[in-house]
């Protein structure tokens, strides 16, 4: 039983996971910060090429 118990303690002690799950969320949350800024830059970058198709063909 007093194994089990210092296992135990030895387990709550360790804080290695705990600091790894931590960076994950962290990755993962600049990874969603990321993807969502390049969405908005795609659909500006979108209507750019459309304002300048309308531009060209108009003048031609």
């Amino acid at each position: 039983m007093d194994a089990i118990l210092t296992l135990m303690r030895c387990l709550r002690a360790d804080t290695r996971g705990a600091t790894a799950i931590e960076y994950g969320l962290i990755v993962a949350l600049i990874a969603i910060a990321m993807l969502e800024g390049l969405r908005q830059l795609g659909g500006g970058a979108g209507g750019m090429w459309t304002n300048l198709a309308t531009t060209v063909n108009g003048n031609m």
